[in-house]
């Protein structure tokens, strides 16, 4: 016995390890275990039993958590989005603008799969929608099967670090951060990986053409009536709108200033590149109109199509994530706009029915009583464990790794890496990040740093051969069997279950590869948030000290006088007459010299 109570924490870890591998659901197992070892502690008295009454107030705390509420509104957000149709008008339309050059499908899945990321932040959404509409075309033209599956699948999973990410919120609320925070700091990261994604099929554009052909003509569907592309209007129309964006980047800090009627000195980047869209696709939205109102005839087909498709999710954008990043609304809030938007967006395109409505509806509470659940589980198991002095154990564990923080993020890496092949990210984030998170903060690890580098390699889970989900819904959506391609009328070939792992395995490395350049270079994260205001309090003394004036007879070690001295000397006022206002310098108001001194020092 007395083994098992020197050792309480790590056998508890353990017994974890046992339920899960026994096969229950996750939040089961979570808060079984947590209920088991609670109670087999009270009797061994490794804490006392008024541990299990803080239960109730925990379970309390999780329904009243209202950071939690944008889980459900991103999700019906991005449901309703992708019923809508708006995933198969942007591959069909981008697919024709990047189409004639080789690998220009590619190029155009892994531009739509961050569009799709930035407007739903739904893994399964992304991947099937995409699977069921680009794979046929991508195969039909010839494109490597490997290729076509690993590149469908990864460009899925961005929607697991592009902001609105689900798996960024629930971070959030597990490190204690701010949402808008976390997702600032995963902005930059996210579309590095979507830059490095372009750049492997560059590569293969250039070294392997024949594995990413280019659309032939009579594929290309938005032709002039003179046989023409219509690319000169479409890249007028990009540059003009590329102009007013920059203008307005370089020029933020003077719109902050008109705006806010005070001097702003500094704009984060993620702001200027939200707002400088924001503006850029405004003023191609009103040209596209004015044409079509007046039927000016001044921009082709192509790019009327690519206005009018590309600018509504571009806009939904905006909304959720502007407001946010701009301070106006919070998460939750940005995600209830972001859903009432992508109704909106559905009922003009004619595309809203109650089925639908219904349907997203319902994935969205299972999706949700999914995540409740855990974090309830999670609660049961961590209140325990933490009781057991569980989160000393695993800090003694880590902090005595070589090699100091790097040695610790290179450690973490690996185990979280190894655990995404059995745990998803909810898992992962409800089960592993509250151990660590104390550990990262107590060697001085920013947490929001922290929390996108699990995030990045949280992306991992969705990849990894033979447990990754998002090849579980693109073989879902693949065809199994020999089919009769609906255009050409050839005879296709199955696409292979090994075919999917093989194409998955370059973009994990990639994965790989931006969590590496996460760790190197920090302020990839860090340099997208906002500044840290310090404030000198020997400087504000000095400040309030210099602003009761010069007449102060107060000696260094008393440095505000007696309080004979701090009074002020009233003298009687006549009946009926109106106390006047002491203008003298040595009697200014302390609030007021103490409001300056901080205005003072900020930045």
């Amino acid at each position: 016995m007395e083994f098992i109570v020197a050792n309480f924490a790590p056998i508890m870890f353990a017994g974890l390890i046992c339920f899960l591998l026994l096969g229950f659901p996750v939040a089961f197992s979570l808060g079984a275990c947590g209920l088991f070892f609670g109670f087999v502690g009270i009797e061994l008295g490794v804490f006392q039993s008024s541990v299990m009454a803080w239960l109730p107030q925990r379970l309390i705390g999780i329904m009243a958590n209202d950071t939690l509420l944008a889980v459900p509104f991103f999700t019906l957000m991005g449901l309703i989005l992708e019923r809508s149709g708006m995933a198969e008008d942007l591959l069909d339309t981008v697919g024709q603008v990047f189409g004639p050059m080789r690998g220009g499908l590619a190029l155009a899945v892994i531009f739509v799969g961050a569009l799709l990321a930035a407007t739903t932040g739904v893994v399964a959404a992304s991947v099937i929608s995409m699977g069921l509409i680009s794979l046929p075309i991508m195969l039909r033209y010839g494109y490597d099967r490997r290729l076509s599956s690993g590149v469908i699948a990864a460009s899925g999973t961005l929607a697991q670090i592009i902001p609105p990410s689900l798996v960024l919120i629930i971070m959030a609320d597990q490190l204690g951060k701010s949402v808008g925070d976390m997702y600032k700091g995963a902005f930059l990261p996210g579309f590095m990986l979507m830059g490095l994604y372009v750049l492997y099929v560059v590569f293969l554009a250039i070294f392997k053409p024949a594995q990413v052909p280019a659309l032939p003509p009579e594929a290309r569907t938005y032709r002039e009536p003179n046989g023409g592309g219509g690319y000169a209007s479409l890249v007028g129309l990009a540059s003009l709108s590329a102009v007013v964006a920059v203008v307005l980047a370089r020029n933020m800090e003077a719109v902050h200033t008109w705006f806010q009627g005070e001097p702003v000195t500094f704009v984060a980047t993620d702001e200027k590149v939200v707002v400088a869209m924001c503006g850029g696709v405004f003023v191609a939205l009103v040209i596209a109109l004015i044409n079509k109102g007046l039927k000016l005839n001044l921009l082709s087909r192509l790019a009327e199509r690519v206005t009018f498709v590309l600018i509504p999710p571009l806009l939904l954008i905006f909304l959720v994530l502007g407001t946010i990043f701009l301070g106006v609304a919070t998460p939750t809030e940005g995600g209830a706009m972001g859903a009432m938007g992508a109704l909106v967006m559905a009922w003009v395109r004619r595309r809203m029915s109650f089925s639908l409505l219904k349907q997203a509806l319902a994935s969205t509470t299972r999706l949700s009583s999914f995540v409740m659940f855990i974090l309830i589980g999670a609660t049961v198991f961590s209140l325990v464990f933490q009781a057991a002095d569980g989160p000393i154990w695993v800090e003694h564990l880590l902090t005595s790794l070589p090699g100091g923080p790097i040695g610790f993020l290179i450690a973490v890496n690996v185990l979280v890496f190894f655990l995404a092949f059995f745990l998803d990210y909810f898992e992962l984030s409800f089960i592993v990040v509250p151990l660590l998170a104390p550990v990262a903060h107590k060697m001085g690890i920013d947490l929001i740093w922290f929390g996108v580098l699990l995030a990045v390699n949280m992306q991992t889970s969705f990849m990894h051969p033979p447990f990754g989900f998002a090849l579980f819904f693109l073989r879902s959506v693949a065809p199994e069997k020999q089919y009769v391609d609906r255009v050409t009328q050839k005879v296709m070939e199955p696409v292979t279950t090994m075919q999917i792992y093989k194409g998955a395995v370059p973009f994990v490395l990639i994965q790989l590869t931006m969590v590496g350049l996460l760790i190197a270079f920090p302020q990839i994260v860090t340099g997208a948030l906002d500044k840290e205001v310090k404030f000198n309090l020997e400087d504000i003394g000095a400040q309030m000290r210099d602003s009761l004036g010069p007449d102060n007879d107060a000696t260094p070690t008393d440095p505000y006088g007696t309080p004979e001295e701090q009074a002020p000397q009233i003298e009687p006022a006549e009946p009926g007459a109106t106390p006047e206002p002491s203008t003298e310098s040595g009697e200014s108001d302390p609030m007021k010299a103490m409001q300056d001194a901080l205005k003072a020092q900020k930045p």
